[in-house]
C-alpha cells in the first residue's frame, strides 16, 4: 500500500496499484481499466499504472524501484551487516534458532510457505490438506536435496522431542520411534503403547499419501534415516495406510539395512492390525503388554426387537477407517466407502448409502473438509450423518471412532452420547435393535478425560473399546448375530 501511494503521487500518474495478484487485486486493476496479464496469480507482483505520457510512466517506474529498494533495505545496517530475511519463515528461523516450521494455511497456499521454510533451512510439518500431489513431490524432493524432512501435506499428528504437534495425544517419553504415513493410525499405536507403560521418542508424520505410488515413500526414507541416527530410539515402527506394494517393498528393503530395528505396521486386507503391531512393539522393547480395555453398554431392554444386518461406520480418522474396513471385509465381504480398499467398492460421489449394504465413511477425507473444520474438531457433519444412518431400516450396527488428545474436540462425548442415545431410542420405537460400537483412541493423560468419555458413551448404550481393531471385530460379531436373538451381553472379542 505504501508503494502504491508513492507511485501514485509521481508526476503525471493518475492511477497506480502495486500489489500481489490475488483475485481481489486483479479485480481492482480491471476496475481501473488496467486488466492483469493472463495467468497472473497470488505469487506474482502486479504493477498497474496509468500516466499521461511515456515520460510520466518512466518517472513512475523509477519511483517504484526506489520504493521497493527501500522496503528491502535494513533501516540502520552498518558495512558488512547481513541482509534482512526475505520471508516470514526465514525471519522466524533467525529469531528463534528454529529447526522445524509448522505450516497451517489453506491448501492452495501451503506449497509456497513450505518452500520458503525449506529454503530457510527448516524441516517442515505441513498440517494443511487439499495440497496437490505434484506439489507434495516437489516439496519432498527439495527437502531431500537439503537433507531436511517434510512431514505432510495433511500431516495431522507428530511428536518431536516430546512436543506434540497437530492432533497429539499426551504420551510418555520412551524408546519407540514412529514413522507414520497416517495420523490416527499413529495415535492408535502411541495410545496403546502408553497404556502398556511404553513411551515414544519421536513420531514423524509423513502425510497419508507418502507410501502411494505417486509419492514413492520420499519422506519415509528421510524419516527412517533420521530415527536410525537418534540414540534415544531403540525401535522404529513404520505405520501406514494401505501402501502401494512396490513402494512398501522398497521402503522395507531400506528399513532392513538400518542399524535400528524397524517393525512394519502397514495396513491391508492380509496384514496384522495396529493393535497387534503395538503389542509386538511393547514386547520388543521388554515391556509387558496390557490388553486394551473395553466398557460394555448400559443395560437396556432389547427383547423382541428385530436385528437388522447392515454395518455402517462413521470415522473421523482415515487410518482407523481403513483398519476397520480391512477387519470387516474379511468376514462380511465388500465394504463400500469414499476411501475404498478396492476401487470397485467406491460409493457414488454423493456418498449415498441407502441400499448399499455395509459401508464406512471417512469424514475427515480431504473432499469432506473443504471449507469446514475437521470432524475431530467440529462434529456437526458426523452428527448429521449419524442420524441419517441410524434411521436406515437396514442398519443394525453403527461403528464410530472418538479420538482424544490436544487439538481435538474438548468433550466429544457431550455431543455424541445424547445423539447415540436418541438414535438407539428411535430405532427401538421402530421395532429395531440398533447396536453402537465406539473405538476410543486416547491416553489417561489426555485433556478430555479418557475414562469420563468412555463412561458417557457406554451410558448412552455404546460398547466402547480402546483397540480400534477390537471395536471392528465387535461390530462384525453384532452384524452377523441371528436376527431374532434375544438381548444378551455384548459378544466377547479377542484383543
Amino acid at each position: 500500500m505504501q508503494v502504491s501511494g508513492a507511485v501514485g503521487r509521481a508526476p503525471g500518474v493518475s492511477a497506480a496499484l502495486v500489489a500481489m495478484a490475488t483475485p481481489l487485486n486483479v479485480e481492482l486493476a480491471a476496475g481501473m481499466g488496467l486488466p492483469a496479464p493472463e495467468g497472473a496469480g497470488p505469487n506474482d507482483l502486479l504493477v498497474a499504472l496509468r500516466g499521461e505520457d511515456e515520460a510520466a510512466l518512466d518517472g513512475a517506474e523509477q519511483v517504484l524501484e526506489q520504493a521497493l529498494a527501500g522496503l528491502s533495505a535494513p533501516a540502520s545496517a552498518g558495512w558488512g551487516a547481513p541482509p534482512p530475511p526475505r520471508t516470514t519463515a526465514a525471519a522466524a528461523a533467525r529469531a528463534a534458532d528454529a529447526g522445524l516450521a509448522l505450516v497451517s494455511v489453506p491448501g492452495p497456499s501451503a506449497c509456497a510457505e513450505a518452500l520458503d521454510a525449506l529454503r530457510a533451512g527448516l524441516s517442515v510439518m505441513v498440517f494443511s490438506d487439499n495440497v496437490p500431489v505434484e506439489q507434495e513431490v516437489l516439496l519432498k524432493d527439495e527437502a531431500a536435496r537439503r537433507d531436511l524432512l517434510v512431514m505432510g501435506p495433511d500431516c495431522g499428528t507428530a511428536v518431536v522431542a516430546g512436543v506434540g504437534l497437530g492432533f497429539a495425544n499426551a504420551v510418555r517419553p520412551g524408546p519407540v520411534g514412529l514413522v507414520a504415513a497416517s495420523g490416527t493410525g499413529a495415535q492408535q499405536v502411541m495410545a496403546l503403547l502408553d497404556a502398556s507403560g511404553v513411551g515414544v521418542s519421536h513420531c514423524l508424520g509423513l502425510g497419508g499419501r507418502d507410501l502411494s505410488a505417486a509419492v514413492g515413500g520420499r519422506s519415509a526414507r528421510q524419516a527412517l534415516r533420521a530415527l536410525d541416527a537418534d540414540p534415544a530410539t531403540e525401535l522404529v515402527v513404520l505405520v501406514s495406510k494401505p501402501p502401494a506394494p512396490e513402494v512398501a517393498e522398497e521402503v522395507a528393503a531400506l528399513a532392513a539395512s538400518l542399524g535400528t530395528p524397524v517393525q512394519l505396521a502397514l495396513l491391508g486386507p492380509d496384514r496384522d492390525d495396529l493393535t497387534a503391531a503395538a503389542r509386538a512393539a511393547v514386547e520388543a522393547v521388554g515391556g509387558t503388554w496390557s490388553a486394551p480395555e473395553r466398557w460394555d453398554p448400559a443395560g437396556h431392554d432389547d427383547a423382541g426387537l428385530r436385528r437388522a444386518p447392515v454395518l455402517r461406520g462413521l470415522f473421523a480418522g482415515g487410518t482407523l477407517c481403513d483398519e476397520a474396513m480391512a477387519v470387516a471385509a474379511r468376514a462380511l465381504g465388500p465394504v463400500r466407502s469414499n476411501i475404498p480398499l478396492d476401487p470397485a467398492w467406491a460409493l457414488p460421489d454423493d456418498l449415498a448409502t441407502a441400499g448399499a449394504g455395509h459401508a464406512m465413511l471417512d469424514l475427515g477425507d480431504d473432499r469432506m473438509t473443504q471449507g469446514r473444520a475437521h470432524p475431530m474438531i467440529d462434529q456437526r457433519t458426523r452428527l448429521d450423518r449419524l442420524a441419517q444412518e441410524a434411521d436406515d431400516p437396514d442398519v443394525g450396527v453403527l461403528l464410530l471412532d472418538v479420538v482424544l488428545g490436544h487439538g481435538a474436540h474438548p468433550d466429544p462425548a457431550s455431543e455424541l452420547a445424547p445423539a447415540l442415545g436418541a438414535a438407539v431410542a428411535r430405532a427401538a420405537g421402530q421395532g429395531r435393535r440398533l447396536d453402537v460400537v465406539v473405538s476410543l483412541c486416547g491416553t489417561d493423560a489426555d485433556p478430555q478425560g479418557l475414562r469420563q468419555q468412555a463412561a458417557a458413551l457406554a451410558g448412552a448404550g455404546a460398547q466402547v473399546h480402546r483397540s480400534n481393531a477390537a471395536a471392528a471385530r465387535a461390530a462384525v460379531a453384532l452384524a452377523t448375530a441371528p436376527a431374532t436373538a434375544p438381548a444378551t451381553a455384548s459378544p466377547e472379542v479377542p484383543a
